[in-house]
């Protein structure tokens, strides 16, 4: 094989709480957004997100955000799924009015990037345990964010 090929695998949208300001410290300032729900749906699996999960934001002076998540997925068909991943945010001026709004952001509209990593005990869907995903995001409309999670084959 000559190149990776990038092949759309699902779209996840958790909603989330207003964030808990930790506050500025040594790395900039840390605020957790908790996971109150949500869904994903994909061709090859679709359901729901589980309370219990957040985002351990640390916004650095640079104007980015360094994203630290960490979530529970359910299948429709029952699987459990645990969902880690880190990415970076560009917290520039449509991030911030969509945040100050609770408006949106198109993809295009930030750099907006993670790598998820997804674990499960599930035969069905073992596959997931040895794959490497990237996902680009977005900030919906109310509380929450939108990924699109693509594949490296």
């Amino acid at each position: 094989r000559d190149t990776m090929n990038l092949e759309y695998e699902l779209t996840y949208h958790p909603r989330l709480k207003e964030p808990l300001n930790v506050g500025p410290g040594s790395y900039g300032n840390r605020q957790v957004f908790e996971v109150t729900g949500g869904a994903f749906d994909g061709a090859r699996l679709k359901g729901q997100i589980l309370t219990g999960g957040a985002d351990w934001l640390l916004v650095g002076s640079d104007g980015w955000g360094r994203l630290d998540v960490r979530a529970q997925l359910v299948t429709d068909d029952g699987a459990a799924i645990y969902l880690a991943y880190y990415g970076v945010i560009e917290l520039n001026e449509k991030v911030q009015a969509a945040l100050a709004t609770g408006s949106g952001t198109d993809y295009a509209d930030q750099y907006f990037r993670t790598n998820p990593r997804f674990e499960t005990g599930d035969p069905r869907y073992a596959w997931m345990n040895h794959t490497v995903f990237v996902a680009e995001g977005r900030v919906r409309s109310g509380r929450g964010v939108e990924y699109r999670v693509y594949r490296l084959t």
